[in-house]
C-alpha cells in the first residue's frame, strides 16, 4: 500500500481514476461521527482495543479494556481513516508510560495517540477514498498477535445491503486456540449466521492448514516469545520438534529487522522490485485475504461504496476466509450481490482483467 497501487477487489458498479492513496493520507477533518464502528471481544481472556486516527473525526478515545463477550458501539465521521488493533496482557499504570502491553503496546497508555508496537494483527480504513468508495484491509505487515475478523454494516445504504457479506467480511484466524481443525468448517448448522454471512451466502474459507501447521506458522526467528531450549541448551532440529505456547505472536520480518528488502524501502521501494519474504508467505499461507508485506495489494484490499459502518471482532473463530485469493485465481465470479445491477468485480494486476459491472477491461491502475 505504497505509492503504486492496484484495487483488487471492486464491489459495484464505479469509474475508476487516478486518486487518492488510500493509506495515510490526512484529510480535513468535516462532518459529523455518523459511521457505526463496533468492536466486540470474542477471546476467552481480556483485550485492550487501540484505535488510531489518522484523518477525520475519530470515535473520541484511543482505546480502552474489553472484556470477553463484551463490545463497544462507537461513530466516527463519514471522512474517517484509522486502524483498530487488539492489545494483549496490559497492566496500566498511573500517567502511562513505559510499556503496559506484551503486544499492540502505545507508550503505556490506555488510549492510544500513536501507533501500536509491532506485531499486532491490524484492521485498516479508509471510509472517503477516491471516487466515492471506502477501502479496508486485515494487515499482518506489522506483524501477527490475535485473530481479526471485519464485518461490514450496511449503515442504511441501498448499495451495501445489495453486497453479499460473503465478498466483503474477511478474517485471519493465525492462532491455534481460536482454530477450527476440521477443513470442512461449517459454521451454518441449524440457520446459523457467522460473520455477517448465512447458508445462502457462505464464505469461503482456507481448508489446507492443519492444526500443526497454525501452531508451527511463525518463522523460529520471529516469533515474540521463542520457546526456551532443552536442559543441554540445544533445541532439537527441525525446530518444529519443539512445543510452542498457545498464544504465539509473530513479528514480520519487516518489523524486526528493518530492512530494506523485507520493508520494501530504498532500492526494493517498488511492486516489481520489492517480493514477499519467508515471513510474509507464511503469513499468507495462514490468512489468505490478509496484506502480508507492503506491495501485497492484489489480494488483500477490499473496496466497497461509501457510507457504510464496521464491525471488528477479535477472536471470531473458525478458520481464516479466502475470499479475494479464490476471486482473482478463478477467473470467474459468484455475484456477490443480490442486484442485478451490482455485481462483484475485480481489478488485477500487471494488466489482467478487470472486471466490473458486466465489462470486462484491461487496465492497471496508478494512484498517485
Amino acid at each position: 500500500m505504497r505509492g503504486w497501487y492496484f484495487l483488487s477487489t471492486v464491489l459495484g458498479t464505479f469509474p475508476l481514476a487516478h486518486g487518492d492513496q488510500h493509506e495515510l493520507k490526512t484529510r480535513q477533518n468535516g462532518g459529523g461521527n455518523s459511521i457505526p464502528i463496533q468492536i466486540a471481544n470474542w477471546c476467552s481472556t481480556d483485550i485492550w482495543p487501540g484505535i488510531l486516527t489518522q484523518g477525520g473525526n475519530g470515535p473520541g478515545t484511543g482505546g480502552f479494556h474489553l472484556s470477553p463477550g463484551s463490545n463497544q458501539s462507537l461513530s466516527v465521521s463519514s471522512n474517517w481513516q484509522g486502524r483498530i488493533w487488539g492489545r494483549t496482557n496490559c497492566t496500566f499504570g498511573n500517567g502511562g508510560g513505559g510499556s503496559a502491553c506484551s503486544t499492540g503496546d502505545c507508550a503505556g497508555a490506555l488510549s492510544c495517540q500513536i501507533a501500536g508496537q509491532p506485531p499486532a494483527t491490524l484492521g485498516e480504513f479508509t471510509l472517503q477514498g477516491s471516487d466515492s468508495q471506502t477501502f479496508y484491509d486485515l494487515s499482518l505487515v506489522d506483524g501477527y498477535n490475535i485473530p481479526v475478523a471485519i464485518v461490514l454494516l450496511s449503515n442504511g445504504n441501498s448499495q451495501l445491503q445489495s453486497l453479499a457479506g460473503n465478498k466483503t467480511n474477511p478474517s485471519c484466524v493465525a492462532s491455534v486456540g481460536d482454530f477450527a481443525a476440521q477443513s470442512n468448517f461449517d459454521p451454518y448448522t441449524g440457520g446459523q449466521q457467522f460473520l455477517g454471512t448465512s447458508a445462502s451466502d457462505p464464505l469461503q474459507f482456507e481448508t489446507a492448514n492443519s492444526y500443526s501447521a497454525v501452531a508451527d506458522w511463525c518463522p523460529w526467528d520471529l516469533q515474540v516469545n521463542t520457546p526456551k531450549a532443552p536442559g543441554n541448551g540445544v533445541y532439537p532440529y527441525p525446530d518444529g520438534n519443539v512445543q510452542r505456547p498457545p498464544f504465539d505472536p509473530c513479528y514480520s520480518a519487516c518489523a524486526k529487522y528493518n530492512s530494506d528488502q523485507y520493508c520494501c524501502t530504498g532500492s526494493y521501494d517498488g511492486p516489481g522490485l520489492c517480493q514477499p519474504n519467508y515471513y510474509s508467505k507464511a503469513a499468507k499461507s495462514m490468512c489468505p485475504d490478509a496484506y502480508s508485506y507492503a506491495y501485497d495489494d492484489a489480494s488483500s484490499t477490499f473496496v466497497v461504496p461509501q457510507g457504510g459502518g464496521f464491525q471488528v471482532i477479535f477472536c471470531p473463530g473458525g478458520r481464516s476466509t479466502n475470499i479475494l485469493g479464490l476471486d482473482t485465481n478463478s477467473g470467474s465470479s459468484s455475484s456477490g450481490s443480490r442486484d442485478a445491477l451490482v455485481r462483484v468485480g475485480w481489478l488485477l494486476i500487471d494488466a489482467r482483467l478487470l472486471k466490473v459491472g458486466l465489462a470486462w477491461v484491461s487496465v492497471a491502475v496508478l494512484l498517485s
